[in-house]
């Protein structure tokens, strides 16, 4: 999604020659064009698919509506074992339209991971619960921190559910630090993301995250926290930016490449 202006051929292409070892995919494109493509055309490209975004939207209340969210999962959860991924990141959902009540919204989320978990689990795919900043609590996703993602994830075995830790949804929580080690000592930290806070928001917020180095997060102190809690994996960085899918793609990948050394790897 930082360069979601460059096809995936392109995208491919791009990371190959700038060294970059992994790429993080979203499902629209990949369907568009072709799940069992896109795993040849990254493979044949020596990449990795580090995950696989996005699953979720649990909360609707209308039984309907419910199994078809849990029918579209499965979807994602077969994309992902065929793009070779482990990690399907599931964004939860909001509060459905009229609703108040967030603690339903959280209980139907655990509905539906007791459903998926199993079968994530048979197809080699976890599940990684993302916790949005609290802006997005009502129309995007009700799980706002990483002490409730960790609440819902720990009813289930780790090998199935865990969380995803994001620095643009979490940085202002002074609790996270201590959750990323509750996490790690489970091993349900199951992707590592980054992305720089800048003000002011854009009208909408979605796509407002700042590049690397542009904002308030000191990324190094974050990467030091998914460190000493055992995090190995791969380090993704997701930008949801005009400014930045405005210009050449080629461009962008290579100035995010250069400031992931400059102001994470050190």
């Amino acid at each position: 999604m930082t360069v979601k202006q460059l096809s995936l051929p392109e995208l491919a292409d791009a990371c190959v020659r700038l060294g970059v070892p992994g790429v993080g995919l979203w499902r629209a494109p990949v369907q568009s064009y072709g799940v069992e493509a896109t795993a040849r055309l990254v493979r044949d490209a020596g990449l990795t698919v580090t995950t696989l975004c996005r699953g979720g939207f649990f909360t609707a209340i209308d039984p309907a509506e419910r199994e078809q969210a849990v029918a579209d999962n499965r979807r994602a959860i077969d994309e992902a074992a065929t793009l070779g991924t482990d990690t399907l990141v599931l964004v939860s959902g909001g509060l459905p339209a009229g609703s108040r009540d967030l603690h339903g919204a959280r209980e139907r989320i655990a509905d539906a991971l007791a459903e998926l978990g199993p079968y994530a689990e048979e197809h080699g795919v976890r599940l990684a619960i993302e916790p949005l900043h609290p802006m997005y609590a009502a129309d995007r996703c009700v799980v706002s921190t990483l002490a409730q993602a960790l609440d819902l994830a720990e009813r289930f075995p780790a090998h199935q559910v865990g969380v995803a830790v994001d620095t643009y949804h979490i940085w202002w929580d002074d609790r996270a630090p201590a959750q990323i080690a509750r996490a790690g000592a489970t091993g349900r930290i199951h992707t590592f993301q980054l992305a720089d806070w800048t003000t002011p928001l854009p009208e909408g917020v979605l796509n407002g995250r700042g590049q690397i180095g542009d904002g308030s997060i000191d990324m190094r102190e974050w990467k030091g926290y998914v460190e000493a809690a055992g995090y190995t994996g791969p380090i993704e960085i997701e930008l949801f930016n005009e400014g930045l899918w405005a210009r050449d793609g080629r461009e962008v990948l290579a100035e995010t490449a250069e400031r992931f050394v400059t102001y994470v790897a050190g």
